[in-house]
């Protein structure tokens, strides 16, 4: 199946000044789409690392997002660092500089051409109702940081990545991780391929465990949750989603 890393591009993010928000969201619908979310990385605003942790991704993952690091201020780095990374011209897009012009209806500053400066040969791809496209490189997708425009960024060609979507089935339990492990375990024999997930929870009154099945098959998921639901105790269920 498909596989993806994100690079989050800040200063403010290692900070803590900053709390990203994009790679959970990112990650939760990348997965819906069936895309495996293999890594998520937070790097500072640095040309030479934003290429060196490229050149790495691209070549390991099918696709590669970044966020942040794309506006006009000095510490906008990420086209430049892409540009890098394939080892290509940063060329002034007549295209996206015409748009700047249009939507604010002036001549664009040095500052606001910046954006205009994309790898070369990029794709530029019409992001919904927003004047400025997705710059897309090969397989690298380049995205702001900012958490509104970046989904609907994404939003306008999520259709991109649609997989085989992963089905989840939740089990929330009655029990401590501790006394049902040998279940856990016994059920993971059986079903090897079964993506299993197991979260105490503190302080909730109503269940102590929540585990989650996934997989991409709904009738071997189907399948194992009727065997670990066979193999607990009945009045260790709390409910089933």
């Amino acid at each position: 199946m498909s596989s993806a890393g994100i690079l989050i591009i800040g200063n403010e993010i290692l900070s803590g000044k900053v709390t990203d928000t994009n790679s959970p969201w990112l990650c939760r619908e990348l997965r819906t789409l069936g895309v495996d979310v293999e890594r998520v990385l937070t790097i500072p605003d640095d040309v030479e690392g934003i290429a060196r942790e490229l050149r790495m991704m691209r070549s390991r993952y099918d696709f590669v997002f970044t966020s942040g690091g794309i506006g006009p201020t000095h510490d906008d780095m990420t086209l430049e660092g892409v540009a890098r990374a394939f080892d290509r011209k940063l060329m002034r897009s007549e295209t996206i500089a015409m748009r700047i012009e249009r939507a604010q209806n002036a001549t664009p500053n040095a500052s606001q051409l910046k954006m205009a400066m994309v790898p070369e040969d990029a794709l530029l791809v019409d992001a919904g109702d927003l004047w400025f496209p997705v710059v897309i490189v090969e397989n690298v997708h380049i995205f702001p940081g900012i958490p509104e425009l970046f989904r609907r960024k994404f939003e306008s060609i999520r259709e991109r990545f649609r997989g085989v979507p992963v089905l989840l089935k939740r089990v929330f339990v009655k029990r401590r991780e501790s006394e049902i492990a040998h279940t856990l375990n016994e059920l993971l024999e059986e079903f090897p391929e079964l993506m299993l997930g197991s979260y105490p929870k503190i302080g909730e009154e109503s269940f102590h465990v929540l585990l989650t099945l996934e997989s991409r098959d709904a009738g071997f998921l189907q399948r194992a949750l009727d065997t670990l639901l066979d193999k607990l105790p009945p009045d260790a269920i709390h409910r089933v989603e």
